[in-house]
Protein backbone atom coordinates (compact mmCIF):
# COMPACT_ATOMS: atom_id res chain seq x y z
CA UNK A 1 0.00 0.00 0.00
CA UNK A 2 0.98 3.46 -0.62
CA UNK A 3 0.71 6.10 2.08
CA UNK A 4 -2.02 7.48 1.16
CA UNK A 5 -4.02 4.43 1.36
CA UNK A 6 -1.80 3.79 4.88
CA UNK A 7 -3.46 7.21 6.40
CA UNK A 8 -7.07 6.04 5.16
CA UNK A 9 -6.50 2.23 6.59
CA UNK A 10 -5.60 3.53 9.97
CA UNK A 11 -8.28 6.24 10.14
CA UNK A 12 -5.40 9.10 11.14
CA UNK A 13 -6.33 11.91 12.52
CA UNK A 14 -9.79 10.43 13.99
CA UNK A 15 -9.62 9.34 17.77
CA UNK A 16 -11.35 5.94 17.36
CA UNK A 17 -10.59 4.59 21.35
CA UNK A 18 -12.33 8.03 22.49
CA UNK A 19 -15.27 7.74 20.26
CA UNK A 20 -15.42 4.17 20.82
CA UNK A 21 -14.61 3.97 24.78
CA UNK A 22 -15.58 7.58 26.04
CA UNK A 23 -15.01 6.97 29.99
CA UNK A 24 -15.58 10.22 31.21
CA UNK A 25 -18.55 9.92 33.27
CA UNK A 26 -20.07 6.70 35.22
CA UNK A 27 -22.85 6.95 32.36
CA UNK A 28 -20.65 6.79 30.04
CA UNK A 29 -18.93 3.94 31.45
CA UNK A 30 -22.14 1.58 31.61
CA UNK A 31 -22.78 3.05 28.15
CA UNK A 32 -19.62 2.41 26.36
CA UNK A 33 -18.13 -0.89 28.53
CA UNK A 34 -14.47 -2.20 27.70
CA UNK A 35 -14.88 -6.23 27.70
CA UNK A 36 -11.79 -8.19 28.00
CA UNK A 37 -11.03 -11.49 26.79
CA UNK A 38 -8.83 -14.38 27.32
CA UNK A 39 -6.75 -16.09 24.77
CA UNK A 40 -8.75 -18.01 21.56
CA UNK A 41 -11.93 -16.11 23.13
CA UNK A 42 -14.67 -15.53 20.06
CA UNK A 43 -15.81 -12.28 20.31
CA UNK A 44 -17.86 -13.61 17.45
CA UNK A 45 -18.53 -16.72 15.21
CA UNK A 46 -19.94 -16.96 11.60
CA UNK A 47 -23.86 -17.04 11.07
CA UNK A 48 -24.54 -14.73 14.08
CA UNK A 49 -26.58 -11.59 13.86
CA UNK A 50 -24.05 -8.15 13.06
CA UNK A 51 -25.10 -5.86 15.64
CA UNK A 52 -22.02 -4.24 16.95
CA UNK A 53 -18.74 -2.79 15.71
CA UNK A 54 -15.63 -3.42 17.53
CA UNK A 55 -12.51 -1.39 18.40
CA UNK A 56 -9.48 -3.02 19.59
CA UNK A 57 -8.20 -1.38 22.64
CA UNK A 58 -5.84 -3.52 23.65
CA UNK A 59 -3.92 -6.46 22.10
CA UNK A 60 -4.55 -8.28 18.83
CA UNK A 61 -7.45 -10.56 17.19
CA UNK A 62 -7.53 -12.75 14.05
CA UNK A 63 -10.34 -12.06 11.60
CA UNK A 64 -10.99 -15.64 9.53
CA UNK A 65 -13.27 -18.44 8.60
CA UNK A 66 -13.25 -22.16 7.77
CA UNK A 67 -13.45 -23.83 4.81
CA UNK A 68 -16.28 -27.03 3.96
CA UNK A 69 -13.57 -29.35 4.58
CA UNK A 70 -12.87 -27.28 7.98
CA UNK A 71 -9.61 -25.75 7.20
CA UNK A 72 -9.10 -22.11 8.66
CA UNK A 73 -8.55 -19.64 6.64
CA UNK A 74 -6.88 -16.61 8.57
CA UNK A 75 -8.09 -13.41 6.54
CA UNK A 76 -6.23 -10.78 8.78
CA UNK A 77 -5.23 -10.05 12.38
CA UNK A 78 -5.46 -6.35 13.44
CA UNK A 79 -4.27 -4.94 16.61
CA UNK A 80 -4.62 -2.14 19.08
CA UNK A 81 -6.61 0.81 17.58
CA UNK A 82 -8.03 -1.16 14.55
CA UNK A 83 -11.48 -1.50 13.49
CA UNK A 84 -13.75 -5.30 12.83
CA UNK A 85 -17.22 -5.92 12.18
CA UNK A 86 -17.50 -3.00 10.41
CA UNK A 87 -19.65 -4.76 7.35
CA UNK A 88 -22.32 -4.73 10.01
CA UNK A 89 -22.78 -0.88 8.88
CA UNK A 90 -23.36 -1.43 5.12
CA UNK A 91 -26.11 -3.89 5.56
CA UNK A 92 -24.18 -7.14 6.50
CA UNK A 93 -26.68 -9.12 8.78
CA UNK A 94 -25.18 -12.58 9.58
CA UNK A 95 -21.10 -12.69 10.27
CA UNK A 96 -19.40 -14.40 7.44
CA UNK A 97 -16.49 -14.07 9.39
CA UNK A 98 -15.28 -15.36 12.99
CA UNK A 99 -13.15 -12.71 15.46
CA UNK A 100 -10.81 -14.74 17.75
CA UNK A 101 -8.60 -13.27 20.67
CA UNK A 102 -4.98 -13.89 20.24
CA UNK A 103 -3.60 -12.60 23.18
CA UNK A 104 -3.60 -13.23 26.45
CA UNK A 105 -5.40 -10.62 27.41
CA UNK A 106 -7.69 -8.68 25.09
CA UNK A 107 -9.61 -5.37 25.42
CA UNK A 108 -12.25 -4.80 22.92
CA UNK A 109 -15.08 -1.59 23.01
CA UNK A 110 -18.14 -2.39 21.00
CA UNK A 111 -20.47 0.07 19.71
CA UNK A 112 -24.13 -0.80 18.82
CA UNK A 113 -24.70 0.20 14.98
CA UNK A 114 -27.28 2.70 16.37
CA UNK A 115 -24.40 4.45 17.67
CA UNK A 116 -21.87 4.33 15.58
CA UNK A 117 -24.41 5.43 12.56
CA UNK A 118 -25.55 8.29 14.59
CA UNK A 119 -21.90 9.10 15.00
CA UNK A 120 -21.15 8.64 11.36
CA UNK A 121 -24.01 11.38 10.55
CA UNK A 122 -22.59 13.75 13.15
CA UNK A 123 -19.30 13.15 12.06
CA UNK A 124 -19.00 13.80 7.82
CA UNK A 125 -14.86 13.25 8.26
CA UNK A 126 -15.09 9.51 10.00
CA UNK A 127 -17.88 8.50 7.73
CA UNK A 128 -15.98 9.04 4.65
CA UNK A 129 -13.14 7.51 5.86
CA UNK A 130 -14.95 4.29 7.31
CA UNK A 131 -16.47 4.06 3.70
CA UNK A 132 -12.63 4.42 2.24
CA UNK A 133 -11.59 1.75 5.17
CA UNK A 134 -14.07 -1.05 3.66
CA UNK A 135 -13.55 -0.42 0.29
CA UNK A 136 -9.53 -0.88 1.14
CA UNK A 137 -10.04 -4.22 2.72
CA UNK A 138 -12.14 -5.43 -0.30
CA UNK A 139 -9.24 -4.29 -2.16
CA UNK A 140 -7.01 -6.03 -0.25
CA UNK A 141 -9.01 -9.33 -0.28
CA UNK A 142 -9.11 -9.44 -3.98
CA UNK A 143 -5.41 -9.12 -4.25
CA UNK A 144 -4.96 -11.99 -2.18
CA UNK A 145 -7.49 -13.97 -4.10
CA UNK A 146 -5.08 -13.08 -7.03
CA UNK A 147 -2.14 -13.80 -4.97
CA UNK A 148 -3.22 -17.54 -4.45
CA UNK A 149 -4.50 -18.22 -7.95
CA UNK A 150 -1.22 -16.84 -9.69
CA UNK A 151 1.54 -16.34 -7.27
CA UNK A 152 3.73 -19.09 -6.24
CA UNK A 153 4.55 -20.10 -1.98
CA UNK A 154 7.43 -18.38 -1.45
CA UNK A 155 6.22 -14.71 -3.08
CA UNK A 156 2.83 -15.02 -1.35
CA UNK A 157 5.06 -15.44 2.05
CA UNK A 158 7.75 -12.51 0.94
CA UNK A 159 4.48 -10.37 0.04
CA UNK A 160 2.79 -10.87 3.54
CA UNK A 161 6.13 -9.69 4.96
CA UNK A 162 6.09 -6.57 3.20
CA UNK A 163 2.49 -5.70 3.93
CA UNK A 164 3.20 -6.28 7.82
CA UNK A 165 6.19 -4.20 7.22
CA UNK A 166 4.42 -1.62 5.43
CA UNK A 167 0.91 -2.11 7.75
CA UNK A 168 2.81 -2.82 11.40
CA UNK A 169 6.42 -2.06 11.27
CA UNK A 170 8.29 0.87 12.21
CA UNK A 171 11.90 2.09 10.42
CA UNK A 172 15.03 1.74 12.68
CA UNK A 173 17.84 2.69 10.79
CA UNK A 174 18.06 1.26 7.06
CA UNK A 175 15.96 -1.48 9.06
CA UNK A 176 12.14 -2.30 9.80
CA UNK A 177 11.02 -3.75 13.00
CA UNK A 178 7.33 -5.30 13.22
CA UNK A 179 7.33 -5.94 17.21
CA UNK A 180 4.58 -8.57 16.98
CA UNK A 181 5.40 -11.62 14.77
CA UNK A 182 3.41 -14.57 14.07
CA UNK A 183 3.63 -18.25 14.19
CA UNK A 184 4.56 -20.33 10.97
CA UNK A 185 1.44 -22.27 11.22
CA UNK A 186 -0.58 -18.65 11.63
CA UNK A 187 1.47 -17.04 8.53
CA UNK A 188 0.78 -20.65 6.32
CA UNK A 189 -3.04 -20.25 7.08
CA UNK A 190 -2.80 -16.77 6.13
CA UNK A 191 -0.72 -16.85 2.83
CA UNK A 192 -2.69 -20.46 1.98
CA UNK A 193 1.09 -22.33 2.27
CA UNK A 194 2.07 -25.38 4.19
CA UNK A 195 3.64 -25.05 7.94
CA UNK A 196 7.23 -26.14 6.68
CA UNK A 197 7.13 -24.08 3.42
CA UNK A 198 6.93 -21.18 5.52
CA UNK A 199 9.63 -22.25 8.05
CA UNK A 200 12.11 -23.07 4.99
CA UNK A 201 11.04 -19.77 3.42
CA UNK A 202 11.89 -17.75 6.34
CA UNK A 203 15.01 -19.58 7.52
CA UNK A 204 16.31 -19.07 3.69
CA UNK A 205 15.61 -15.42 4.09
CA UNK A 206 17.18 -15.05 6.98
CA UNK A 207 20.37 -17.26 5.51
CA UNK A 208 20.11 -14.36 3.08
CA UNK A 209 20.60 -11.91 5.57
CA UNK A 210 17.15 -10.19 4.20
CA UNK A 211 15.19 -10.51 7.61
CA UNK A 212 16.01 -11.72 10.95
CA UNK A 213 13.34 -12.97 13.47
CA UNK A 214 12.27 -14.90 16.59
CA UNK A 215 8.81 -15.38 18.17
CA UNK A 216 7.69 -12.37 19.10
CA UNK A 217 9.36 -9.66 16.35
CA UNK A 218 10.25 -9.57 12.71
CA UNK A 219 12.93 -7.28 11.51
CA UNK A 220 13.48 -6.84 7.81
CA UNK A 221 17.25 -5.62 6.85
CA UNK A 222 16.68 -3.74 3.41
CA UNK A 223 12.43 -3.23 1.97
CA UNK A 224 13.92 -2.95 -1.30
CA UNK A 225 16.32 -6.28 -1.31
CA UNK A 226 13.15 -8.08 0.54
CA UNK A 227 10.87 -7.35 -2.71
CA UNK A 228 13.89 -8.33 -5.00
CA UNK A 229 13.60 -11.58 -3.78
CA UNK A 230 10.30 -12.05 -5.60
CA UNK A 231 12.33 -12.40 -8.24
CA UNK A 232 14.69 -14.62 -7.75
CA UNK A 233 13.93 -18.11 -7.32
Amino acid sequence: MNNTNNEMWYLDNVDLLSLFCPRKTKELKEKFPIQTYNKYDFIYLPNESSTHVYMIAEGRVKIGSYSEDGKEVIKTVLQTGELFGELAIFGENKRENYAQAIDKQVKICPMTLEDMRTLMYKDKELSMKLTKLVGLRLIKMERKIESLVFKDSRTRIIEYLLELAEEKGKKVGYETLVKQFFTHQDIAKITATARQTVTTTLNELRDENLINFDRKRLLIRDLDKLRQAINTN
